[in-house]
């Protein structure tokens, strides 16, 4: 079983972050252990990434588009799934529930989870922005102006991992509590999203 003392410092998950960017991106993740969740939720990111930008192309046919956003619709789903299997982690190794603890905690509106997710898709930002800092393909004004959004981005990663930290310090501390919110994707739910339920009686009609 996790402890508190085992739960990862916001310095170790941009670390976790960046390293992941250096490999291939391979497969999903299989354990269930905290890190892994934060493996995969990484790991659909970077997967999310990828299609979002293929989704773009002009000259790909209609039928390659329409895969393209169904892979993102799945990536997204389990990008979110993992951010809750994070949620769910934490507070069990800091000992709470989904219930608001006794005495002064206050409620903090983003869970751990969430700002960790964040981290991840900044992590994709600062790598793209640096990549296009590289390019011998474009301009030095080019080259200039992703130098100093590559900086920008750097600076606001930083910052939510000190309130990552922070974060997690108050909860342990009793000082914060957070809960987890379902994210309930209605678009992906055949039972809630209305255009598939008119397409399924259409079917049975």
């Amino acid at each position: 079983a996790m402890t508190s003392t085992d739960l990862p410092a916001a310095a170790e998950i941009l670390a976790f972050h960046a390293a992941r960017l250096a490999e291939p991106l391979g497969a999903a993740p299989t354990a269930d252990s905290l890190w892994a969740w934060i493996a995969t939720n990484h790991h659909f990111n970077r997967s999310l990434w990828a299609e979002e930008d293929l989704a773009r192309r002009l000259l790909a046919s209609d039928a390659e588009i329409v895969a393209n956003k169904r892979a993102i619709d799945r990536f997204n789903q389990a990008r979110n799934d993992a951010v809750e299997r994070i949620d769910e982690h934490l507070l069990r190794a800091l000992g709470l529930t989904e219930s608001r603890p006794q005495g002064t905690a206050k409620l903090h509106s983003e869970t751990v989870g969430s700002m960790v997710d964040r981290l991840s898709i900044l992590s994709l930002k600062v790598h793209a922005m640096h990549q296009q800092t590289l390019r011998t393909d474009a301009d030095e004004a080019h080259r200039s102006a992703c130098a100093q959004r590559h900086r920008r981005l750097c600076e606001q990663r930083d910052d939510l991992a000190s309130c990552l930290g922070a974060l997690v310090a108050d909860v342990r501390a009793g000082r914060a509590y957070f809960k987890i919110y379902r994210q309930f994707k209605m678009y992906n739910d055949p039972q809630l999203n209305p255009a598939l339920v008119q397409e399924r009686a259409l079917q049975q009609a």
